[in-house]
């Protein structure tokens, strides 16, 4: 209860909204809402525990379903890390369409999986990057080990200059869609309150893919995906079931 209080209480909240409002009534409903002096002043912030070490391990979770879903992945950037725009650029060109290095070996050449895809996450004081599938509990082994050899390869040899091309066009349309949503803005804004981030205007983030280069992409592939990865895995299996179908 002291650390729910001490980081989820009212000075904590993070309060973002976007389309036709108008701004000092907005302010002045949340300082009416949320605490009954009319103060809602910011908390002071707070220090962040030392960035999580990255370390092997493989996390089980038995429930029998027809499909089994996995994520492999490893603790990548922060929020405020000027690489991750290079990262997000990887990620996309690794597993962020149907293009995707991932998404057409996995499943389009091989069948192996229902969905597989990547997604980086980043937070004020760390960083996750994962590789996340879907498949037939039978085929476990097979798409680990094809995500593996993937990320081995891209993080040996990079991604092709024509991939981070093709990366770079699917983020700069996902972006343009995303203004025309008023929830997507709002989130963005959000996030990087919340994680004390630089606010950037939707051109300046435009301006910061675009200038990601190939070689920015391959020194991110090999820090972040020379990590040691962990498993994580929900499907029909017992421990024993489980180390054989990884193995």
């Amino acid at each position: 209860d002291r650390f729910y209080r001490s980081r989820y209480d009212l000075p904590h909240m993070v309060v973002a909204a976007s389309g036709a409002l108008d701004h000092d009534l907005l302010v002045g409903l949340v300082e009416q809402a949320f605490t009954p002096t009319g103060d809602a002043s910011p908390a002071p912030l707070r220090g962040t525990a030392k960035p999580p070490r990255s370390h092997a391990r493989v996390t089980h979770v038995p429930r029998r379903t027809e499909q089994a879903n996995l994520v492999l992945g490893t603790t990548a950037l922060r929020r405020d890390d000027p690489r991750r725009f290079a990262l997000n650029v990887l990620s996309t060109a690794l597993g962020g369409g149907m293009s995707s290095r991932l998404f057409q070996s996995v499943r389009e050449e091989r069948g192996l999986a229902y969905s597989v895809y990547s997604y980086t996450d980043a937070h004020s004081d760390t960083g996750s990057f994962g590789v996340y599938a879907g498949c037939a509990p039978g085929k476990v082994g097979k798409v680990l080990d094809l995500v593996r050899d993937e990320l081995e390869e891209v993080a040996e040899k990079g991604v092709l200059d024509e991939e981070v091309r093709r990366a770079q066009g699917n983020l700069r349309g996902q972006l343009v869609l995303g203004l025309e949503d008023t929830g997507s803005r709002m989130s963005r804004l959000g996030k990087a309150e919340l994680t004390h981030a630089e606010v950037l205007s939707s051109d300046q983030v435009l301006d910061r893919i675009a200038r990601v280069t190939p070689d920015d992409v391959r020194e991110v592939a090999r820090d972040v995906l020379r990590r040691p990865l962990s498993l994580a895995v929900i499907g029909p299996y017992g421990k024993a079931d489980l180390e054989k179908a990884v193995r």
